[in-house]
Order: structure tokens, then C-alpha cells, then sequence
């Protein structure tokens, strides 16, 4: 599933077709009149956490990858596409596996931007606040609480946790309030790290926890496994990793 930073990339990369007109659309989507986008112009393409959104006069269009999801732009895969944009005067989008939903063309007004770890609009008092709202969630689930820290995907997630040395089944209340702070400030750090070694093709070379076997601080084993409401995966260290309750 891709994170709010490959979603950065996303939106960087589709700048190009704000103010062009769409041709053709077309795509197995169900959930979308493919029809009526024809003619109309993209205002703008934006992204919220995990989310890419094009703003249409109006509609707006909201992507989501889900799983296994991808796009193309300018070039096609051999398997059908769920929603290809064509635009005049050349050019086009294709976006594969995904969910595709038309939503209030107000974004605005659908939109928390300030839950968004990656938006200029972030705020990290409301993200705290948030978090002291809810002292029994376990920070593995709270990481990845999209109305909490929107963007935030399980790489980042493990990451992090190892970054700050907290256990990822301590519990938001039991945290001070030091580390609660460095708990959200780290989620948006790392994510922008994360965008900056993904445009670099060095990513995976940067991971000191996710899907690695040996904490690289201590030389023990990691615990691995499937953990808090989520149930995703998790890789930590039991010694440096400190677990509060």
C-alpha cells in the first residue's frame, strides 16, 4: 500500500495535467460515470495522506491504492486499467487496481489538511491532542490512525518506532510528554525523509526496522509479528525499544 510520500510523488509528477481537458475516460470502474468527465478540466490534482485527489468543476475524483494499486502516465500496462484519463493535446493517466470514488468537488471542505503529516497545513498540537484523547490506543495503532496521521503507512510506522526507541504495544497514555511529542514529531520527519530517499532510489536502503531480522543497535533479534487492532506487521527491538503501560 502505497504511503503518503509515493502519493507526494504522485501528485508532483500529474502537475502537468492541471488546467488540461479530459478527451476520454474510460476504466472497469462501477463507481464513476466515465461519461460525464469528458469535457471538463482538471482544476487541480492534490493528495491527502494516502489519497490522490483531482478536482474537477464539478466533482472531484479520489484515488486510492489500496493494496496493490499503481498508475502509469503516458504508457499503459497490459491488464485494464480501472480509470484512464486522456487529455487533449496529448498526454494521459491510467491507474490500475485501486478504488476510485467521486466525492464533494469542495475539497476543502472534505479535507482535514491539518491531519496530513506531509501538508504545509499540518498541526502537530491537534495531532497531540488527538492522541491524549485516546490515552488506551496502542501507538502501533495510533501511527496509523488516518485521522491522526494521515500518510502514515506501516513503513513509516516501524521506522519511527525504532527512530524514537518506543515499543510499539506502549500505550498513548502511559507516554511522557516528551516522548509523546517526538512520537509526532518524527511521524512527519520520517515521512519526509521517506520522500527524499524515495526520489534518490535509495529507500529500502535507509530502513533500520522494517522487514530487517537484526536490531542494528543492539545485534539481537527483532520480534516480528501482527500487532494491535490493525494487525500489521511489526519489527522492533526488545531491549531498546521501550515499552510503557
Amino acid at each position: 500500500m502505497p504511503e503518503g510520500p509515493s502519493i507526494v510523488m504522485l501528485r508532483e509528477e500529474a502537475q502537468r495535467f492541471a488546467g488540461k481537458t479530459i478527451a476520454r475516460a474510460e476504466g472497469n470502474t462501477k463507481a464513476v460515470d466515465l461519461a460525464s468527465l469528458e469535457g471538463q478540466r482538471i482544476d487541480a490534482v492534490r493528495s491527502f495522506g494516502k489519497q490522490f485527489l483531482i478536482a474537477l468543476p464539478r466533482t472531484a475524483l479520489r484515488i486510492h491504492f489500496l493494496l496493490f494499486g499503481s498508475y502509469r502516465i503516458d504508457e499503459r500496462k497490459d491488464s485494464k486499467a480501472r480509470l484512464s484519463l486522456q487529455f487533449k493535446g496529448g498526454g494521459e493517466i491510467n491507474f490500475y487496481a485501486c478504488s476510485v470514488r467521486q466525492i464533494d468537488a469542495d475539497l476543502d471542505a472534505a479535507y482535514d489538511w491539518s491531519a496530513d503529516v506531509m501538508s504545509p497545513d499540518w498541526d502537530a498540537a491537534k495531532a497531540r491532542k488527538k492522541l491524549r484523547s485516546a490515552p488506551d490506543m496502542l501507538v502501533c495503532d495510533a501511527l496509523l490512525d488516518q485521522d491522526i496521521f494521515a500518510g502514515v503507512g506501516n513503513i513509516i510506522k516501524n521506522e519511527v518506532l525504532f527512530r524514537i526507541r518506543l515499543h510499539p504495544l506502549s500505550t498513548v497514555g502511559a507516554l511522557p510528554a516528551a516522548k509523546l511529542r517526538q512520537l509526532v514529531e518524527q511521524a512527519r520527519q520520517y515521512s519526509f525523509d521517506f520522500l527524499e530517499w524515495k526520489k534518490q532510489y535509495v529507500l529500502k536502503k535507509h530502513w533500520l526496522a522494517h522487514a530487517k531480522t537484526t536490531c542494528p543497535r543492539c545485534h539481537l533479534p527483532y520480534t516480528k509479528g501482527k500487532l494491535g487492532r490493525t494487525q500489521r506487521r511489526a519489527f522492533y527491538c526488545e531491549r531498546c525499544q521501550r515499552l510503557y503501560q
